[in-house]
């Protein structure tokens, strides 16, 4: 089994695991285990990708992140709650530190906004996302 630093550090190899309609499904399931910080994560990841100004190394970086979550099998799995998607959640921080610089207001509005959607309320905090 890996380890999250050796998942990390090949997270290239998850791309293959992005469908836009696994992610949905994925954000659904989320929604009805967790909080709603976990899945603005996603959004935001997700908003990013679609923006016309991000490049293609990120939205590699971003088609990894969110493959790693859509897979079923992965480091600590899903169904194991609440521990399991501590390795999602530590991907798709990873990928938003490094790609920080690309989210936009616009972009973290339209997370927002579909949290709204899904009934669920982003809260501002002083934190970064989690």
């Amino acid at each position: 089994m890996q380890s999250l630093d050796e998942v990390l550090k090949n997270l290239s190899k998850y791309r293959k695991y992005y469908d836009e309609s696994k992610f949905w499904q994925k954000v659904e399931s989320i929604v009805a285990k967790t909080g709603s910080k976990i899945v603005y994560n996603a959004l935001l990841l997700f908003y990013t990708l679609k923006s016309p100004k991000v490049s293609l190394h990120t939205k590699t970086l971003i088609y990894s992140a969110l493959g790693y979550l859509i897979l079923p099998v992965d480091l600590i799995p899903d169904f194991l709650i609440p521990i399991g998607y501590t390795d999602d959640i530590a991907v798709m921080l990873y990928a938003i530190g490094l790609v920080k610089h690309e989210i936009t207001p616009e972009i973290e509005n339209n997370a927002r906004e579909k949290l709204s959607d899904l009934d669920l309320y982003y809260v501002e905090t002083n934190c970064p996302p989690i």
